[in-house]
């Protein structure tokens, strides 16, 4: 059954994947909440389409605190939230061929004065961790860390929590247009009129579209298309196989099930905010950069989608209120780690907007970093 616009609320917030549900399981309990989503359901695109890895150096030392701030809540969240954790065993690597040891150790020296357990590997350590693995690549980083996240049962663990503590989630209502009215604002979308004290703009893809139609300058927050396959192995490839980055930025990969891998060759094509499909050039290119690390044979691709990650100008998470207008908050550009700082980002966001921080404390993390006045 969908759910009819209420007339009016406190916080209205536009978009209900990840970083609009957490934020609103937040709010709900401590102000009147109503999320809107233009899909006819909630995390459709870049939520739904998530490689789905908790790595805390993942997305930079810039978003890192967010990261390890969010792991408690996602390993063993208060019963009152969840009666299980969202996280399963996974390791990860970052890996470079024998000339790019300077870059791996850069690495290691940057992630461990941020006290992340990272351990320098060369070698036969390196082969011993992926088998198969072609002999140029010689330089890896260990962290141990590295988990995989189960993210439909943490999305769905939050719509549930917003709408247990009172939210509403209408879908098929995009925002089509904003005005300010008195203190707060009247929305049109594309299931009724709404009037709302504030907005909070979690749109992802269409983050700077949804601002354009509040009249709110647009911060350039950009949408980039990532590929992902699913490869079944002629070789059987065990399942519990570390997550692997490239140092460089070409790759990732990981082990699925038995013999099989999820790969993406990290691309970031530039794209319209839309349903975003896989273009045949990244499916060949992701091949054959996995074949130039490994040399297992491929016998089919099972699967393969792309997402859209969407990132501000200096590629750092944006939440808080607009410098020019107070009442409409930004919630956006996580770029590819907007899961895996859910939990952090939603409780600080929260904490601005007047409510306590749920689900635990995230500790000592300073939001002016991320705020979207950084850009004026």
């Amino acid at each position: 059954m969908i759910a009819a616009l209420p007339s009016s609320t406190d916080v209205l917030i536009v978009g209900a994947g990840i970083a609009g549900a957490s934020l609103a399981a937040a709010l709900a309990p401590h102000r009147g909440v109503v999320m809107i989503e233009a899909e006819d359901m909630p995390g459709r695109h870049a939520t739904g389409r998530s490689a789905a890895f908790w790595h805390e150096s993942y997305g930079g030392a810039g978003v890192q605190p967010l990261s390890a701030a969010s792991f408690a809540v996602l390993d063993n969240p208060p019963p009152e939230f969840s009666d299980r954790g969202f996280l399963l065993p996974r390791t990860a690597l970052t890996l470079g061929r024998h000339d790019e040891a300077s870059a791996v150790d850069a690495f290691v020296a940057e992630f461990s004065a941020k006290d992340v357990d990272v351990t320098r590997l060369a070698g036969a350590q390196v082969a011993r961790k992926i088998p198969g693995l072609r002999p140029e690549w010689t330089e890896a980083a260990y962290e141990p860390a590295c988990r995989d996240i189960d993210v439909g049962a943490l999305h769905a663990a939050y719509l549930r929590a917003a709408r247990r503590a009172g939210a509403t989630v209408v879908t098929r209502a995009p925002l089509t247009a904003a005005r300010r009215a008195g203190d707060g604002w009247e929305v049109q979308t594309g299931a009724g009129t709404i009037r709302a004290a504030l907005i909070v703009n979690a749109a992802g893809a269409w983050a700077d579209e949804v601002a354009a139609a509040c009249g709110v300058t647009p911060l350039g927050i950009r949408p980039l298309r990532r590929t992902v396959l699913q490869l079944r192995l002629g070789v059987p490839v065990p399942a519990d196989l570390p997550l692997v980055v490239h140092v460089g930025s070409e790759f990732y990969f990981k082990g699925e099930s038995e013999g099989r891998i999820w790969l993406s060759p990290h691309d970031e094509t530039p794209s319209p905010a839309c349903d975003a499909a896989p273009d045949e050039i990244d499916v060949a290119l992701a091949i054959d950069r996995l074949q130039s690390v490994v040399d297992w044979p491929i016998a089919m691709v099972e699967r393969k989608w792309a997402g859209l990650r969407s990132f501000a100008p200096d590629r750092m998470p944006v939440f808080g209120a607009d410098g020019r207008e107070p009442a409409f908050i930004w919630c956006a550009g996580q770029g590819g780690v907007g899961i895996q700082t859910a939990p952090a980002i939603s409780a600080l966001l929260a904490a601005e907007l007047g409510a306590p921080a749920p689900y635990g404390a995230i500790g000592a993390i300073d939001p002016a970093s991320f705020a979207p006045t950084r850009f004026a």
